[in-house]
């Protein structure tokens, strides 16, 4: 039975798309992406910024240190977004997204970052570039790719991405790589997902932010739908573990989402969440989401596009598990 432990929420302030970690060697990692306070501010959405503790509620007061900036590359651009740390096959890696396009930062495309350190606060971080696919693949990666997550399974390894469709509606895709190249596919990529649903469809038809969730022989695809406003709210889809994860009809999607709005009290637009475990073994949701007084807007941002304003603060809930397997997201 899970014991669920309480955490000060907002955990920290101003940072959307949050990802915690646990590395081999003891410390929890914290990325987010860097907040934006208008659309012409000069230092948002322009770095990777990395926390580290001992235990995980100790990250509230980390020490938060850049480990890479677009200026440090002709490479890349801003907007860079949802980092997140991965440690595959003996080395630390960044997925982040971010444009290859100086003269249009809204360019995305998944890229890679690699530390040639075990330690990736004192490493120093290398770009892989952009994200490869298959020569015959003609659509990965070729414009508005973002959100990618890693995870294994069952001894092989995976990538999902948020990418657009062929009628510029954000989707996700799953595809295949080896550890010892995370930054190329080699599969084909799979449609996992597209906004279907009314609640998936609010101010914009989108499927993005993509977290996995292994427990008890089921893998759960948690991802974020909507706008990023008090609409944003995350849905899933499950597999059996032992299923062919590649097949589309290894997978069932749900119909209602996990969390919203109005599951919460004084927080809006859940939502671009990761998992990780607690001390004891607990499994953890960590997501961002508004304050009140933002959905008030009395914020100090109001006029701003939820994207330029630093109002989604990262927050953690203990994951609790329902009769029917499912999980607790609140």
């Amino acid at each position: 039975m899970t014991t669920a432990t309480s955490y000060p929420n907002p955990f920290i302030l101003e940072r959307a798309d949050p990802y915690v970690t646990k590395g081999p060697d003891g410390y929890y990692y914290f990325t987010a992406s860097y907040p934006m306070k208008s659309d012409n501010d000069p230092e948002g959405y322009d770095r990777v910024i990395l926390r580290r503790s001992r235990s995980l509620a100790g990250l509230a007061d980390a020490k938060e240190i850049t480990v890479w900036k677009v200026s440090d590359t002709p490479q890349s651009h801003r907007f860079i977004w949802a980092p997140e740390l991965h440690f595959i096959n003996g080395i630390w890696y960044v997925f982040y997204a971010g444009s290859e396009d100086a003269g249009n930062r809204w360019a995305f495309d998944c890229h890679v970052l690699m530390c040639d350190s075990d330690d990736p606060y004192t490493g120093h971080w290398t770009e892989k570039g952009k994200f490869q696919a298959l020569p015959e693949d003609t659509f990965s990666f070729t414009g508005f790719s973002l959100d990618m997550t890693y995870f294994e399974a069952s001894g092989r390894s995976y990538v999902i991405w948020a990418q657009h469709n062929e009628e510029k509606i954000s989707c996700l895709y799953l595809g295949e790589v080896k550890p010892s190249e995370p930054w190329k596919l080699i599969s084909m990529p799979m449609l996992l997902t597209k906004p279907e649903y009314d609640w998936e469809k609010v101010r914009y038809a989108v499927n993005e932010g993509p977290a996995v969730l292994q427990h008890a022989g089921k893998i759960l695809v948690c991802f974020s739908a909507s706008g990023t406003g008090p609409e944003y709210c995350v849905g899933a889809l499950e597999a059996d573990l032992t299923s062919n994860l590649l097949c589309p009809t290894s997978w069932k999607k749900y119909d209602e989402p996990l969390l919203t709005s109005a599951d919460l009290t004084d927080e809006y637009g859940p939502g671009h969440n990761s998992f990780t475990k607690d001390e004891n073994g607990n499994d953890v949701f960590v997501y961002h989401a508004r304050s009140k007084e933002c959905f008030l807007g009395i914020c100090g941002y109001a006029g701003n596009d939820p994207l330029y304003d630093p109002c989604r603060h990262a927050r953690l809930h203990t994951v609790t598990w329902a009769a029917d397997g499912m999980p607790v997201l609140r």
